[in-house]
């Protein structure tokens, strides 16, 4: 997703929204998230969920807005969106909805959604942002 942003930026919003923990180390751990040291809890407050979202942010030096669910998951609700799903707007209405991941979710579709309706971009990867952004809730 952070190639298909740094292709399309100019072009559209981006926006990643972070609903609630696939495999929390209290509910369904993996061993993957155990090698990669991405274990949580399941965050219970939205000051959990939004340290949870710094740490990504800072530690994967991610340069995609990002918003998250309050605690109530209301944009889950709304979106079906976890634990991932891919999603574009346009004039305040649903454009794309992607399938559901992880086995459906498919960022080429949604480049090729917008290579259709901005015609093909590709720019080099860019080099490590060198500050990084924070996490806010979503209203």
């Amino acid at each position: 997703m952070v190639q298909i942003y740094n292709d399309y930026k100019d072009h559209a919003d981006f926006l990643t929204v972070y609903v609630r923990e696939a495999h929390p180390t209290d509910e369904w751990q993996m061993k993957s998230n155990v090698k990669e040291d991405v274990c949580y809890a399941q965050p219970k407050t939205l000051a959990q969920r939004v340290a949870i979202a710094n740490d990504f942010i800072k530690r994967f030096n991610y340069p995609i807005e990002f918003g998250i669910d309050d605690i109530n998951d209301a944009a889950d609700g709304a979106y079906s969106a976890w634990p991932e799903r891919l999603y574009i707007i346009e004039k305040g209405r649903i454009a794309y909805r992607g399938g559901m991941g992880p086995f459906k979710y498919d960022p080429n579709e949604v480049r090729a959604w917008l290579a259709q309706r901005y015609g093909e971009v590709k720019h080099d990867a860019p080099a490590p942002p060198t500050t990084t952004s924070s996490a806010t809730p979503a209203s």
